[in-house]
């Protein structure tokens, strides 16, 4: 049985959320919540996460999981916030371990912070089997734009994070700590032999100037029509293209402070002794740019 999809789009960051659901037993997952975050103000809203809760309540759904397909740089995760509000375990791939350590030395964060992914509900292995309601789904681990990055897979369906983008976005870049090209190029494969006819759901559109947002394509569409690896490009020409775009790609503009929300599993850092909560913004640090 194929479950239901509700997509919703994050116009600050062009990122999808989804809430996924089996349609006999109501329960549901949400993947990849975003909260809203005003960078110059230094405040954080739920507008975003509050309008998918809004939408559970209403259709009489309960949430068993919150998945995040990866500790995302580009937008801070709601996954805290809507756990604190409405329930579900939040969960992500094992591999966030080694983003954790990366980013704990980057930021200096100290002992306080633990880089064993107990932020998280739970950490999903390469080939673990879950089950929404009634519905199961199987973990594929998709590292390149980070080592942690999984894909959630369905019957006919899959949620891919960044690893692949609509075919005219190509795909994630993989300059990011940790990251790889090559080891994208392979994980792109496995999606490749998923049926042809699977629906991809897409993390992100950075095509503003189409007519609208889009968030849906085929395992056949992407094989066919992807700009960057399409059937008959080979790794090293994937790579050669991927690398050289990374060169000259800047940093996302929200990465400094939403990696340190979103390796905490998107929980605020710890109250300091003036009540405040405050994010670190390393200068002249080398590591990421």
């Amino acid at each position: 049985m194929k479950p239901e999809v509700k997509h919703f789009f994050h116009n600050q960051t062009w990122t999808y959320t989804y809430v996924v659901w089996d349609p006999v037993t109501k329960k549901c997952v949400i993947v990849d919540p975003c909260l809203d975050l005003n960078y110059k103000a230094g405040r954080i809203c739920s507008f975003a996460a509050d309008e998918v809760i809004a939408y559970i309540e209403k259709e009489g759904l309960s949430v068993d999981w919150i998945f995040e397909t990866h500790a995302h740089a580009d937008h801070v995760s709601a996954a805290h916030h809507i756990k604190e509000k409405i329930g579900g375990k939040v969960a992500i791939g094992e591999h966030v371990i080694t983003v954790q350590e990366v980013f704990k030395k980057f930021y200096n964060l100290g002992d306080d912070f633990k880089s064993d992914g107990s932020q998280f509900d739970h950490l999903f292995k390469d080939g673990e089997k879950f089950n929404i309601g009634n519905i199961e789904g199987k973990i594929l681990h998709t590292p390149g734009h980070t080592p942690g990055c999984i894909s959630y897979i369905f019957e006919g369906l899959a949620f891919v994070g960044d690893t692949l983008f609509m075919p005219d976005s190509g795909t994630a870049r993989s300059d990011f700590p940790g990251g790889d090209a090559s080891t994208l190029y392979h994980s792109i494969q496995k999606i490749f032999a998923l049926p042809g006819d699977t629906t991809l759901y897409m993390c992100h559109d950075y095509k503003p100037d189409k007519p609208h947002p889009r968030w849906v394509t085929t395992v056949n569409d992407e094989k066919k029509k992807n700009i960057y690896i399409q059937e008959g490009v080979t790794e090293e020409m994937f790579v050669a293209v991927r690398n050289g775009i990374d060169a000259s790609l800047e940093a996302p503009v929200l990465l400094l402070p939403s990696i340190q929300i979103n390796i905490r599993a998107g929980e605020l850092p710890p109250s300091e002794d003036d009540g405040g909560q405050y994010l670190k913004i390393p200068l002249n640090k080398i590591g990421v740019s």
